[in-house]
């Protein structure tokens, strides 16, 4: 019978750490992306938030280290292309190719920054792959930008003249490295609908969302 007692207590105290583990981690991974409501049939939306993993200063390497075998892409061994595309009509795609000596790769989606903004534009969730886009020498991955509602509804519509990009830290909180400063094709026109897929392998799943 002792047995028995003493085999429930353990029990209900696993079970009771167990949910307090639980409700932490629901709790820490919030941190990092606010979800926001989405209208019916819309793409599924969060908000990043733009910070860094190192205290705020650049790293001085090409590639910057992360966890013991990931090397992160970084600014310095980088090349990314803002272009204008045809269709989806309000789209634009962003690539970005590595121009190292080897392989790294990107996380998430991209952080973007309109002009002096003070939120990054929104992630598409929908977009998020199974797989973390690895890059060797020469090759690229591609995000797609939402520029603005295809039915003109959002609001704060304007033109935009400057873009800047973080590169998604591997915790899937805050940034790495130094911010991109990318050029924007010519008339670029953005609102509030605005939003950004996660990095991609294929650019024409890129442009889907």
């Amino acid at each position: 019978m002792r047995t028995t007692r003493t085999r429930r207590t353990a029990l209900t105290a696993c079970t009771a750490a167990l949910l307090a583990a639980t409700t932490l981690t629901a709790c820490q991974g919030n941190d990092a992306l606010t979800k926001e409501p989405s209208p019916a049939g819309a793409a599924s939306v969060v908000q990043p938030s733009i910070g860094t993993t190192d205290s705020g200063k650049a790293q001085p390497a090409a590639h910057t280290p992360t966890e013991a075998g990931f090397v992160a892409c970084a600014a310095g061994s980088t090349k990314i292309v803002a272009t204008k595309v045809e269709r989806p009509v309000n789209h634009m795609l962003l690539t970005v190719t590595n121009t190292g000596k080897r392989a790294c790769d990107v996380y998430m989606a991209p952080l973007l920054r309109f002009d002096e903004e003070q939120a990054a534009t929104q992630i598409v969730e929908d977009s998020k792959p199974q797989a973390v886009a690895t890059l060797a020498p020469g090759e690229s991955a591609y995000a797609g930008v939402t520029l603005s509602s295809a039915t003109g509804e959002a609001a704060h519509g304007y033109k935009p003249e400057k873009l800047t990009l973080h590169f998604a830290a591997r915790s899937d909180s805050g940034s790495v490295g130094a911010p991109v400063k990318v050029t924007l094709p010519a008339g670029t026109y953005k609102d509030d609908s605005a939003a950004v897929t996660y990095w991609l392998s294929s650019m024409q799943d890129a442009l889907t969302y």
